[in-house]
Order: C-alpha cells, then structure tokens, then sequence
C-alpha cells in the first residue's frame, strides 16, 4: 500500500547541508549512541555493533555504523543517513525496525542531522559485520513497519514548550527519553497519555522509572546536578541504562542540562 511504503527525503535539500562535527560530538553523547553501538568488551567510540535488545518481538541487534565502507555505513551518502534518521529507510529502501529510535530522531532538525553525520565520519572503522535480528513472526517482515509507522511514527512534539522549548527538543528529539520512560502498546508504540509515566524494563527484569511529578520530588537543581554527575539528592548513584546516558549528558553545556532539567519539572501528571 502507498500510506506504507518506505519514506525519503528530497536529496538534493540535504546532500550541500554542511555538518560541524563539533556539535555532532555533543548530538552524539546526548544520544548516547555508543551505548547501543559498541560492541560489548569492545573498544569506545569503536560502533562495530553487535549488542543485543530483548524485546516481546524477539531480539534485535545493534548494526555497525562506523564509516567502514563495506560492513558500516562509509558507503553512505548523507541523504542516507537523513532517510534513516528521519523516516527509519535503508539505503536499499526498505524499513528499518524501530528498535532504533528514528520516531524520536524524526524530530531533530537538518542542521543537526549533518552535524551528527560529520562527527559518525571522524570516528574509527570496523570491518564487524553487522548480525541479524532474531525476530519472531510476523515481527520479522519488514512490510508490517510500514503499519506500524502509519500509526506511530510522527514528527509533532508530545508536550507543549512552554518556556522549555530547547529541553524539550533535547529531550523528545535527540535524547529520546520517552523511548524508555513511556510505556508501550501491545504494537510497540508510545503510548503518549502516559509520557514518561515509566515502564517495564525490555530485559523482562524490573522497571523504568517514571519521571512525572508524581513520580519524581527532585527540583530542577537536583535533576540538572543528577544529569551532570549521576548522583541523586539522597546520595545515590545511577545505575543500570543511566549510566550511559549520563556519560552523555555531563559532556553538555549546563544551560543545555538544566533545559533538560525544566522540561522534566514541566512535565504533566500522567493520565
């Protein structure tokens, strides 16, 4: 069908955007993009891959995205990486499972798409090839993401800005929060009533936090020291998934943490 098929962007828009791998850098540690893409017990900044996500659809792997031309993504031209970031396409045209977050990323803008592929270009190859997902059926036909696109797959914020608008781009867009903090339907979309309410953790093996206030006391110093050090208010540290996410996020400027921290404290109670 139409409505489902594979989405591109107008290549000759993106193809003269020049990137500054400098703000790529920052784009990338607030991703937490080597999180995903390291091989794990392998070399940091190395993205060659293979790390596993237990999910109620089977298992997906990370894929290498160093700038190897054979088994990364150093064949690419920029235009396919818009397409992925932006509509979840594959150079091949086909989709891609949204295990990676381009339901987030659709969200960020041109300008920072480049810069994000400047800074992938500066980084150390691998010639790991990239594994496959171990999907169970019909979770594995790549035609049935075209459905679920159809149904979740928008570029519109969830929250209104306020006076959080950069948080709130840090947080929905490049940050992808809500992929972990907000539960999920039954297809795998967010269910956005319940925006960073928490959910279950994929592994099977506890919970995500929620991050509404009725869920979250911390002022907005708190949560923008915790962001920067990974300590919480009652001398805890992060753990688990956090960890990561705060070697990112202590790489930002304070003003960008404590825009992520307002957005936080902006957010609606959860239906």
């Amino acid at each position: 069908m139409w409505i489902t098929r594979p989405l591109t962007v107008e290549s000759t828009t993106v193809e003269t955007l020049a990137g500054d791998a400098s703000i790529g850098e920052q784009i990338f540690h607030l991703g937490a993009c080597a999180s995903c893409h390291v091989t794990p017990g392998g070399e940091a900044m190395v993205l060659a891959g293979g790390r596993e996500f237990l999910s109620d659809f089977g298992t997906f792997v990370a894929p290498n995205i160093t700038p190897d031309a054979t088994n990364g993504i150093g064949s690419w031209r920029q235009a396919d990486f818009f397409n992925a970031m932006r509509h979840g396409t594959s150079p091949e045209g086909k989709h891609y499972f949204p295990a990676f977050p381009y339901a987030s990323y659709t969200r960020m803008t041109d300008a920072d798409i480049a810069n994000l592929w400047a800074f992938l270009a500066t980084l150390p190859t691998s010639d790991r090839p990239t594994e496959n997902h171990r999907l169970t059926f019909p979770f594995n036909i790549r035609a049935t993401v075209g459905v679920w696109k159809a149904f979740y797959l928008r570029s519109a914020y969830v929250q209104t800005a306020g006076d959080t608008e950069r948080g709130r781009y840090l947080v929905e867009a490049i940050g992808h929060c809500a992929e972990c903090h907000t539960p999920r339907t039954a297809l795998g979309g967010l269910r956005t009533e319940k925006w960073m309410a928490g959910a279950p953790d994929p592994s099977g093996k506890g919970k995500i936090p929620g991050l509404t206030p009725a869920q979250l006391d911390w002022s907005q110093g708190d949560i923008a020291y915790y962001l920067e050090t990974g300590f919480t208010p009652d001398f805890d540290s992060a753990g688990g998934g956090m960890v990561a996410v705060i070697a990112g996020t202590s790489k930002l400027p304070a003003e960008d943490r404590d825009a992520i921290a307002a957005y936080i404290k902006a957010l609606p109670a959860a239906q």
